[in-house]
């Protein structure tokens, strides 16, 4: 099985691979075809009530993680979301990628290792 990578979808360089952005908004100034998506998986990111309530305060941040993983125990799309990701994984690795400035308190951050315990 292949790995699962989180990058910032401005990184340069990004390693090969099959590419999901999972933020519900396109990142600002990039183009389609630069972001070359396999997925753009706008469902499973969190909402937008979630998302602004959240602000990208590190003092949410927390919160912001129990509260976002219980919307995916509660998103229809989250085992059809987590087949695909599975899927991917027999041919290649897998890039999370996702816009926010702040690398370390973010949705991939919390979605990665939501994906880590169902994916063995």
């Amino acid at each position: 099985m292949h790995n699962l990578i989180v990058k910032r979808i401005y990184d340069k360089d990004l390693p090969e691979g099959y590419r999901i952005l999972i933020d519900r908004v396109w990142p600002r100034g990039m183009s389609k075809v630069r972001a070359n998506l396999d997925i753009w998986a706008k469902e499973i990111a969190p909402t937008t009530e979630l998302r602004k309530w959240f602000g990208h305060d590190p003092e949410k941040f927390d919160e912001f993680k129990e509260k976002y993983l219980e919307e995916l125990k509660n998103n229809e799309n989250t085992d059809k979301f987590i087949e695909e990701v599975k899927s991917a994984l027999k041919d290649q690795d897998v890039l999370i990628l996702y816009s926010a400035k702040d690398q370390e308190n973010n949705n991939a951050k919390v979605l990665i290792q939501f994906l880590k315990t169902k994916i063995k």
